[in-house]
């Protein structure tokens, strides 16, 4: 069976076209200006030192104030907690026209999500499936070892092995829960990663499809840990990629990003 592979792209036509009419906001230092976002800000940066946009950076708020000295135009660029982002021209006027700023959706210039590809699943007989336990069962009563651990409020997730099979990748992987509550897994995703995630042109995440997974436990409970096996089309990576495990929780906020 052929691995048919659907890459999509999103393309931010509406960042260039929104460079080219950017909205203006004025400021100046005797008044607060104060801009009200869709989603609680995340970051907020201007072009030049004279003017300030200030927000709360410890707890989440959907407002941030604006003031200004009199000097050059500059700019705003701001990005809420979703991933939105907006760009303003900022001007100093005396006269402010307006002292608060409710900006909608429909603002924002683009997203900063990079371009994910993903691989369509790949068909596999009921013998290869037969094949894909008996193996998984052999990996999981070897003893285990650690390729690479990452712990995040209670929880731990290790890649203990990494063996390649034939033409398949079978991951060994580990979920300890020392944290006071059940973890319930809302999904684990492996993502082959290339690039450099600040320059987002050229970033880019590849969602690698198990073909089968093999104990996959739903929920660790308390002081629990359980091993498992996600068999993965056979892969090597490039020198300028990485292997990226990524499990949140269910109905929670908790998210442990393993990167090797």
């Amino acid at each position: 069976m052929k691995t048919i592979i659907i890459i999509t792209i999103t393309l931010f036509t509406n960042l260039i076209v929104a460079q080219q009419t950017l909205d203006t906001i004025y400021a100046n230092d005797k008044k607060n200006v104060a801009l009200f976002f869709p989603e609680p800000i995340r970051q907020g940066i201007t072009g030049t030192s004279n003017f300030v946009f200030t927000y709360n950076r410890e707890k989440e708020q959907y407002f941030g104030l604006l003031q200004a000295t009199p000097g050059t135009e500059s700019n705003l660029l701001a990005v809420t907690k979703n991933g939105q982002v907006y760009s303003y021209i900022l001007k100093y006027k005396e006269q402010l026209p307006k002292l608060n700023y409710f900006i909608s959706l429909k603002e924002s210039i683009g997203s900063e999500q990079p371009v994910i590809l993903k691989q369509k699943p790949i068909y596999q007989s009921p013998n290869r499936i037969d094949y894909f336990k008996k193996f998984s069962n052999h990996l999981l009563k070897s003893n285990s070892g650690s390729i690479t651990t990452k712990r995040r409020k209670g929880i731990k997730l290790q890649l203990q092995k990494m063996v390649y099979n034939a033409s398949e990748v079978y991951l060994v992987l580990g979920i300890k829960n020392k944290s006071k509550i059940d973890f319930e897994i809302d999904y684990l995703n492996v993502y082959r990663v290339n690039g450099n995630k600040k320059r987002k042109a050229s970033y880019q995440k590849l969602l690698v499809q198990p073909v089968y997974k093999h104990e996959m436990p739903n929920t660790i409970k308390v002081s629990k840990s359980r091993r498992f096996v996600y068999v993965l089309p056979k892969f090597v990576l490039g020198d300028n990629e990485k292997l990226e495990i990524e499990v949140k929780e269910l109905k929670g906020s908790r998210k442990i990003v393993l990167k090797n």
